[in-house]
């Protein structure tokens, strides 16, 4: 049996660049607390994104929790269902109730041409996701939501490195939610950040993730903990310094890729959009009408030791621990429930060779 191919695979730095790296936590001791290497990494995000303001937290989805908590939602938010949990579970967990808005069927983001049918007296926001480093219609999202007022929060948890007309995927919305889970194109093992315009959420963001605590004997707000270590922001450090040359790789890989299963009859292929530069996040295949169908090809990839993903499935809103709850209905997202039926993404990552690529795409095509 060959070497099992994983769906992904975490880039890493050298050791002995990794290393060199938390040399001097042994002298400082500073293990946490927004430390030296804490504010390095937020420092080196802002740079590199071009983002005014960066607040890191110990993963994406505490991120997403506490930006809902620090814009006070209440009522029902719009969002999709062809998502991680997190997004879904985020909103619930804050006390707020998700309005499902179907996706588009070219990049699987949310339609912007349904939002406004969902909105009412109780909706206090959207948090549209970008999907597979495909970003959603910011500028009619944007439109919508100063019509009624409405906050707008991105999961762009696929989208860290991604622009549009050179303005990077942080700087659209109220906020964008970042993860830096090990599995995505820039990760410090686990993290996350929010990005946003506003500076006078910094300090409301802070309270949040350090238990409201001002001072020694001051602790005006209630948080909780959700502070990034500096381990992990060690990790981020190396991660930043390589990541044009990550994505490059990743880009080789998408490239052979389409090379190959384009053009294919039942086949449809994820596109890079237009004025977008792409962060080559996942390569997403959708098998509609194809010989096989997506739990075939899942299957026979399987048998060779390669390990493909169901890549969203199913949708947030077929979940067991929604049953039967009011708007939980994926009837109700007829193009996302079919997308959800259908795809799967394959392989990918920086060090997947071209010959694994090939190994690949000969099983599915054969």
């Amino acid at each position: 049996m060959s070497e099992t191919i994983n769906v992904t695979r975490s880039s890493m730095p050298s050791f002995e660049e990794y290393c060199n790296e938390i040399k001097d936590i042994w002298s400082s001791r500073w293990l946490t607390n927004m430390g030296t290497k804490h504010r390095a990494l937020e420092s080196g995000i802002k740079e590199y994104l071009g983002t005014p303001n960066v607040t890191l937290f110990t993963n994406g989805h505490l991120a997403l929790e506490n930006v809902i908590k620090a814009f006070d939602l209440k009522g029902e938010i719009i969002t999709t269902p062809f998502t991680f949990a997190s997004t879904t579970h985020a909103i619930v967990r804050c006390g707020c109730t998700p309005v499902f808005c179907d996706i588009n069927p070219v990049d699987y983001t949310m339609d912007a041409d349904k939002i406004e049918a969902l909105i009412n007296e109780h909706t206090s926001a959207i948090i549209p996701v970008h999907v597979y480093g495909n970003l959603c219609n910011v500028e009619k999202i944007e439109e919508i939501a100063k019509k009624y007022g409405l906050k707008v929060i991105y999961d762009a948890a696929h989208a860290f490195g991604v622009t549009k007309n050179g303005v990077s995927a942080a700087n659209f919305g109220d906020a964008a939610m970042f993860s830096f889970h090990a599995t995505k194109v820039f990760h410090t093992i686990e993290g996350g950040a929010l990005c946003y315009g506003d500076e006078s959420l910094s300090e409301r963001l802070n309270d949040l993730k350090n238990f409201g605590i001002h001072g020694p004997e001051e602790v005006p707000f209630v948080g909780g903990n959700a502070k990034m270590n500096e381990f992990c922001a060690s990790m981020g450090i190396c991660n930043l310094r390589h990541l044009d040359e990550e994505i490059e790789k990743r880009q080789k890989c998408f490239e052979h890729y389409t090379e190959r299963l384009s053009g294919v009859d039942g086949i449809r292929l994820n596109s890079v959009q237009q004025d977008v530069k792409s962060n080559y996040a996942y390569f997403p295949v959708v098998f509609d009408g194809y010989k096989y169908t997506r739990d075939q090809v899942y299957s026979r990839l399987a048998q060779q030791n390669i390990i493909a993903r169901k890549y969203f499935y199913p949708l947030t809103n077929d979940f067991d621990c929604y049953a039967g709850k009011p708007g939980f209905d994926s009837a109700k997202t007829p193009v996302a429930k079919h997308i959800a039926d259908r795809v799967l993404t394959l392989p990918f990552y920086a060090d997947l060779s071209i010959d694994d690529v090939d190994r690949i795409c000969d099983i599915i095509l054969g």
